[in-house]
């Protein structure tokens, strides 16, 4: 029975979402056969698709009052029952990297047993996957860490509370059990000196990167010493000017200041350690406090929540104005039982005209811990529904499909890049796995149909990088023989560069498809036929470039980068004979100037401002 099953499921995927081959492309010939074997040919032995197209009456299901709903989560997870909230918060001036003097203090990491353990937080159930949600997940009654149960059977709950040792009044006090944090346990060392755990991705053993607590019982006249010694990566921006974020409920109160760069002293390492674990690495930082007696929240960058989204789409959704053109709708329900929403954005039309109108679709939050893509997706959203002319252009050329959270599972717990499958979503692409992967499988269903019935003229998913610095864009390249094939997906980058000419670096970007991409939505989209299918990634550190070289990103940064997204779309798709010329003119210099996949050519486009 499993087996029919299986099979009915594998050869439905592959007749809802074939392959296209590019002509031309090494993707449609030696790679395919040498890369996806027998996968490859299971598509290719399925009847080509039909504009019979199957079609589900749960995929498309009109939203009502479930824009409200509460985060579920997995059973074992303890959660504080109030709504972490911040301030809109806007830095005066951009806020410079941190300049090493080389003499930071590398401080070894040490065991429990020289310190004493005042936080203590891993929620591990009987089997170390994901079986069962409750809304709210299960309550933290207060700080006795009381405990209600939600329905269910709770005995397979690890209570990870029971080793604490009776904390001093004058110690620091950790929290991280709410929505989207992430910190495991914090030894304190000294009373100035805290070592920190972040928790691993929930039902792996690894990715520790994102972090987000909070810190209470303040002092502001000691100068602390954090180090969080079980960072995962080799490399970090930490090692290159990145500071942490630091928020206070007292500075938000009474100066109406958010979030804001903090930190000195800072240092990123490999630990010393013969453990045979896979080898971790320390973040080390000194940090004084605004006050005393605050309430301060510590983070890797600015949070971005499955509650702030509810919210925010709720607002767009009641807006009697906005809601003519914007349609909010339920893709599919995660794991977890959460909501994965997607907005259809454009005029409305009745006539041929508005028949002829092109897809773009744009995915976000794949990966939890990169928040940037949702304040991109953000300013994507800003723009399209806003009341500019060029917002008004836009939506009457184009259909858009907006999914601005892909993974609102991995998104609440606080993980950094998995699913509650314990599996990286922006991998599975391929896969034929609807139940396990659903945000993944319906989003290729969508695509697939929005591909019959109009076409699709671009697709970008939206990433956050941790080790790069400035905005760019991964591409697929094409490898037609004919000039008019050859570096096409480049063009629209370097007109964003263009657009953007402090955020985004076209040196940055690569077109080359990588081995082990093969599973990513930007590659397995543009071998459904979309040519312009991109992956977009902001740096969770800042710039390099221009005036705003060697200062970090705001959130208004990444936002900004959303609406240069639109603007250079609408320069992109103009059918105007000016800007045809200029789309023209940048094709053939880049050709000239011997631009590559793995070193795009900066082209110097002097008439560029003036042709806009």
């Amino acid at each position: 029975m499993d087996f029919l099953l299986n099979s009915r499921v594998r050869i439905l995927q592959a007749a809802l979402f074939p392959i296209q081959p590019i002509p031309g492309s090494y993707l449609s010939t030696q790679y395919l056969h040498d890369r996806f074997g027998l996968a490859r040919r299971d598509i290719d032995s399925v009847l080509p698709i039909t504009s019979n197209i199957l079609k589900y009456k749960d995929v498309e299901l009109q939203l009502t009052d479930a824009i409200a709903q509460e985060p579920r989560w997995p059973t074992e997870c303890k959660v504080i029952q109030e709504r972490v909230n911040h301030i809109d918060y806007i830095p005066p001036l951009p806020e410079p990297y941190y300049v090493s003097t080389g003499r930071e203090p590398k401080p070894k990491p040490v065991g429990e047993e020289f310190g004493t353990v005042i936080f203590n937080y891993s929620p591990i159930s009987a089997t170390n996957y994901f079986s069962r949600s409750c809304s709210g997940g299960t309550t933290v009654l207060s700080s006795s860490n009381s405990i209600s149960s939600c329905l269910g059977d709770l005995n397979n709950v690890n209570d990870n509370f029971n080793n604490i040792s009776s904390k001093n009044q004058n110690d620091l006090e950790f929290e991280s059990r709410f929505e989207s944090g992430n910190l495991e346990k914090v030894i304190k060392i000294t009373d100035s000196y805290y070592q920190l755990h972040l928790r691993r991705d929930m039902y792996t053993q690894r990715h520790m990167q994102w972090f987000y607590f909070r810190i209470s019982n303040t002092k502001s006249h000691i100068i602390y010493r954090l180090s969080i010694v079980n960072f995962c990566k080799e490399d970090s921006l930490y090692n290159d000017g990145l500071r942490p974020l630091l928020y206070s409920t007292k500075d938000a109160t009474m100066h109406a200041v958010g979030w804001r760069r903090c930190g000195d002293n800072i240092s990123y390492y490999k630990n010393d350690s013969s453990d045979e674990e896979r080898e971790k690495h320390t973040l080390t930082f000194n940090i004084t406090f605004p006050h005393d007696h605050d309430t301060v929240y510590l983070a890797h960058c600015y949070p971005y929540t499955y509650t702030d989204l509810q919210e925010y789409l709720s607002a767009i959704s009641n807006n009697p104005i906005k809601s003519r053109f914007t349609k909010l709708r339920l893709l599919c329900r995660t794991l977890a039982g959460n909501n994965v929403h997607y907005l259809t954005i454009t005029a409305p039309n009745c006539n041929e005209e508005g028949r002829k109108k092109k897809g773009i679709v744009i995915t976000a939050r794949v990966h939890p811990g990169e928040t940037p893509s949702s304040w991109m997706m953000k300013g994507i959203i800003d723009f399209l529904i806003g009341e500019s002319n060029q917002a008004r252009e836009l939506r009457e050329r184009f259909i858009f499909k907006l999914v601005p959270m892909l993974n609102p599972d991995g998104v609440i717990v606080g993980n950094n890049r998995c699913s509650l499958s314990g599996k990286d979503l922006n991998r599975q692409y391929r896969t034929v796995m609807r139940e396990s992967y659903p945000s993944v499988w319906h989003t290729k269903l969508m695509i697939r149909r929005l591909m019959e019935e109009c076409g699709i003229a671009m697709y970008c998913d939206l990433h956050a990088h941790s080790r790069k610095h400035n905005i760019f864009i991964y591409g697929c390249e094409s490898k037609r023989a004919n000039c008019c094939g050859k570096l096409t997906e480049q063009i629209f980058p370097l007109m964003l560069h263009k657009n953007a000419a402090d955020k985004f670096s076209f040196e940055n970007c690569k077109f080359h498809i990588e081995k082990g991409k093969e599973g990513t939505s930007r590659v397995v989209v543009w071998l459904m036929g979309v040519q312009n299918s991109y992956t977009m990634e902001a740096s969770m550190g800042g710039s390099t470039l221009g005036s705003r070289n060697g200062t970090h990103f705001s959130i208004q940064d990444y936002e900004q980068i959303g609406k240069s997204f639109c603007e250079t779309l609408l320069d992109f798709s103009d059918d105007d004979p000016t800007k045809e010329k200029l789309r023209n003119k940048i094709l053939v210099r880049l050709i000239k100037e011997g631009s590559s996949a793995d070193e795009p050519t900066n082209i110097n486009l002097t008439d560029y401002s003036r042709l806009k």
